[in-house]
This record gives C-alpha cells, sequence and structure tokens, in this order.
C-alpha cells in the first residue's frame, strides 16, 4: 500500500559561483589607465568601446599605446605622457593599474579604491575588485565568459563556439529591443502580456536573425500580443527519459513562459535549470510503490494555480501521452474550463532504444510495436493483458513499469505461447549517465535482473528484433558510452 505525500515546492537554486558575472555601464563616464605594459592597450580600446571617456597616464607609453586614440570607435582616449598621481583618480567610474612594478600598482590601487572607483589591475588578479573575460560582442548583446583565470585557452575556445552560434543580426534585433521597450511597456501594463510580446520576438530573431527587423515587425507583434489568450493555462509538457539534450525546443519554450513547474521525481534535476529563473518549481512526485502525491491533488493544484492567472507546466517523465496519466490532467483542465496543451517528449522506449542502437520496428522481426503497463491502479499484474498479442512472435513489447511484475509476466507470457528463448532486456536510468542493461531471454531475465541487483526506472523489452543485441554483455553499465 503507497503511502501518500503532499505537493511541496522546491527550489533549486544556484551553483556555487567562482565570480558574480556582472556589466558595467561606462558610457560618458571617465576611466583612467596608469601604466604601459603589454596588457595596456586593449585594456584602453575595451574601456573605450564600452563608451569611457579614457584618461591614460604613462611616462614612457609604447608605439602600440600611442596609436590607440587614433583607433577607437567609440568614446575618446586622451594620453598624458607623465607619471600618474592621486588627484588623477578623482571622478574616476572605473580604474586599471598596468605597471610593471608590483608597488607602484599597489599604491595606485589604493589610490582608486579611496576615489570610489571600480579596479582592475592587469595580471594583478589579487588586485582586482573586477576581473576580464572572454567577450562575445553583438552590442546591445554582449556575452562575458570566464575560467576565473584558471583556463584562459579554454575560455578563448569557449568564446569562438558562441560566436559561432550567435549571428552578427542579432545586434540589429537587440537594438530594435531597445528602441522598441518604451512602447511595449507602455502598451502593455501586464507582466504575462510583455513577456509574451518578448517572446514572441525572440522567435522572430532567431527565425530571421539576419534580416533587420522594422515597423512591420512591431505592429504585427503588438497585434499577436494583443489577440493573444489572457488568463492562466497549463501545459503538459514531455521532459524526455532522462538527458536533458532531448528536450524539444517547444518544452524549451513551455519552461521559458512558465510561472510554475509541477514536476515528477523522474525529471532529471538538470532539465529545471532551463526554467525561467523566477518560476515556481513543485515537487508532485509519483514514485512506483513508494510515496506518491494523489492524482485528485495534482489535478486540483493545476487547475487552482491556472485559475488565479498563472502559466502551469505540468513536467512529466518520457512523454506525457504514453503511461503518464495524461488523460485524467487533460480531463480535469477541461472540466474547469482551463485551457490545456501537450507538449510530447521522447518516450524512455525511443531512448533507451537509440541509446542501445536497437531498432524496435526491425522490418526483418517485427510487424508490430506495442506498449504496455507492467502493473495495474493496484500495483499487481494487470488481470486484462492481451496474452495472444504479448506471445505473439512478429511484436516487440515494451512494458513500462515493471520491476514489481515482472517475474511473473514473463512465465505467464511465456506459459501463454511465447517463445522462452525469445529475446529480452530491461533498460535502467535510460539515456542518463547511470544506464544499466540487462540482456537475456523471457526465460532467464528475471533471474538476471535480481542478480544484477540494479536500482533505478526501468524499462523492459521483449521481442525478436532485440536479437541484434544478443552478442553484447549480459549487464551493460553505460560508463564509457558514447552519446546518441
Amino acid at each position: 500500500m503507497r503511502t501518500s505525500r503532499e505537493p511541496r515546492e522546491t527550489k533549486a537554486g544556484l551553483e556555487p559561483l567562482a565570480v558574480l558575472p556582472v556589466f558595467v555601464p561606462l558610457q560618458g563616464k571617465r576611466a583612467v589607465l596608469a601604466g604601459s605594459n603589454g596588457g595596456a592597450p586593449w585594456k584602453v580600446k575595451l574601456l573605450a568601446a564600452a563608451g569611457a571617456e579614457v584618461d591614460v597616464y604613462a611616462e614612457d607609453p609604447s608605439e602600440e599605446l600611442r596609436a590607440v586614440p587614433g583607433e577607437v570607435v567609440s568614446g575618446r582616449v586622451t594620453l598624458h605622457e607623465r607619471r600618474w598621481t592621486p588627484d588623477d583618480l578623482w571622478g574616476a567610474a572605473f580604474a586599471i593599474g598596468a605597471m610593471e612594478d608590483e608597488r607602484d600598482c599597489v599604491a595606485f590601487v589604493a589610490a582608486a579604491r579611496g576615489a570610489g572607483a571600480i579596479v582592475n589591475a592587469v595580471d594583478r588578479p589579487h588586485l582586482c575588485d573586477v576581473k576580464f573575460g572572454a567577450i562575445v560582442n553583438r552590442s546591445p548583446l554582449v556575452v562575458g565568459i570566464s575560467t576565473e583565470g584558471a583556463a584562459p585557452v579554454f575560455g578563448q575556445t569557449v568564446r569562438a563556439r558562441i560566436e559561432a552560434m550567435l549571428p552578427r543580426g542579432f545586434a540589429r534585433w537587440v537594438a530594435a529591443a531597445r528602441d522598441w521597450r518604451e512602447a511595449v511597456t507602455g502598451r502593455f501594463h501586464g507582466f504575462a502580456e510583455r513577456r509574451f510580446f518578448w517572446e514572441r520576438f525572440t522567435d522572430r530573431a532567431f527565425a530571421e536573425p539576419d534580416r533587420a527587423p522594422g515597423a512591420d515587425d512591431l505592429a504585427g507583434l503588438l497585434a499577436q500580443t494583443e489577440a493573444a489568450p489572457k488568463g492562466g493555462a497549463v501545459t503538459l509538457v514531455g521532459a524526455g527519459p532522462g538527458d536533458a539534450e532531448l528536450l524539444t525546443l517547444k518544452a524549451l519554450r513551455a519552461l521559458r513562459n512558465a510561472d510554475v513547474i509541477l514536476y515528477d521525481d523522474l525529471v532529471a534535476p538538470e532539465i529545471l535549470d532551463y526554467a525561467r529563473r523566477e518560476a515556481r518549481t513543485m515537487l508532485v512526485g509519483k514514485t512506483g510503490h513508494g510515496p506518491s502525491c494523489r492524482q485528485d491533488d495534482i489535478n486540483a493544484l493545476m487547475v487552482q494555480l491556472a485559475r488565479s492567472g498563472k502559466q502551469v507546466v505540468r513536467l512529466k517523465s518520457g512523454d506525457p501521452l504514453v503511461f503518464g496519466r495524461a488523460g485524467e490532467e487533460i480531463e480535469a483542465c477541461r472540466a474547469a474550463g482551463i485551457p490545456v496543451a501537450v507538449v510530447p517528449g521522447v518516450s524512455a522506449a525511443q531512448g533507451a532504444a537509440a541509446t542501445l542502437g536497437v531498432s524496435l520496428t526491425h522490418r526483418d522481426a517485427a510487424r508490430r510495436l506495442q506498449f504496455v503497463t507492467g502493473h495495474d491502479r493496484r500495483g499487481a499484474l494487470p488481470d486484462d493483458l492481451n496474452w495472444g498479442a504479448l506471445a505473439d512472435p512478429s511484436v516487440t513489447t515494451v512494458v513500462y513499469m515493471p520491476k514489481r511484475t515482472l517475474r511473473a509476466l514473463l512465465e505467464r507470457a511465456v506459459a501463454e505461447g511465447l517463445a522462452p528463448a525469445t529475446p529480452a532486456l530491461v533498460v535502467f536510468n535510460a539515456t542518463r549517465p547511470a544506464q544499466a542493461t540487462v540482456r537475456g531471454s523471457a526465460a532467464d531475465l528475471a533471474d538476471r535482473i535480481e542478480a544484477a541487483g540494479l536500482e533505478g526506472p526501468a524499462i523492459l523489452m521483449v521481442g525478436e528484433a532485440l536479437s541484434e543485441a544478443r552478442g553484447a554483455a549480459l549487464v551493460e553499465e553505460a560508463v564509457g558510452r558514447v552519446a546518441v
């Protein structure tokens, strides 16, 4: 008899940060750089690119540093060929020490802090208030990357990858967002409406990144937002069997739009990282033969949250339409007049088959694919299974939630005509790092499962289509497995 539990709110929070990523506006503000070591010219260019009015103090500037004032495309750079003094720092918002001498740099940092400036010291992280990372510039879209000095080359490689992913046209879209923001805020006073507008805006930007947005885009997005349904809604979202990379784009969009996420125990924790950071997360898990939230309580909670105007995501492992109790939740929403939608996910069967490299419908072995539940409402082997269909040699059968009834199911299937030598296997923790597979036949798989002593969500597969996997180890761990 399963014990019940109440839905409870959770909050994953942030993992520890080595540094706090912040962005400093310097447009029209004064900045100071003192010294002329090798890093000085680039730092001056960065300050000027951010729109700062930069005063450079260097007794013996290099030729590269002398050339900087004529090379900047924004801000202003003035070179003073003399040593810095404490008075030079008053009114500076940002100060950089680029000296070779440590004592001189320490004195500069102390004076700059005394003047109220943010301080960076080139190649001296122990003296820095802030540090520079690698930058991807699609201004006003700016991406900063830091390895906290541990692996600068790695950081540069990450920067290059992000550069390749972000079309240069995004700069025009973000500039349009800056220009349109006041009009959008004035038109839509509700947060949900504004978020809807900017989500549709983002969809257009990603669909046509190299096109400059114009007045027609603004008018179309405003009209689309005006016509959008108002109030709360529920979206049932398939999270896939575990691997976060198997999420669909539509699932990601739903997570990004959610005010509240009701999720099951089997949803991989890293999938919640894709949610909007302001979203509430609530565990409403149902565990096989363990403490579970009552389905009626989950239904009532969904309806209550949606009626209060929230966008609710009901996040389910695998595909919500495959033994995910989606039917009951859809009916509850419709009975309450709540708009409800479904975003399908990669099912556990698909994920497991993909990682094994096995075709469930191999044309030489299977004419049909069937999904079967391993237990009924009481947790026992269902009385109404079609044993003739389970014994059919031309079928691949996938059994969900099979652990408690696996032995009884296979014994009954063999008694009903399933060939004892029929290939069978169970995949534990499909698509996750801890995935493991136990292989055997319909006659001996239950014994092999007991001997393996594995834990975690499991799925049973039976049929001649699995014979291509017969040569593999009887227990196959996922360690070192190449991702599909």
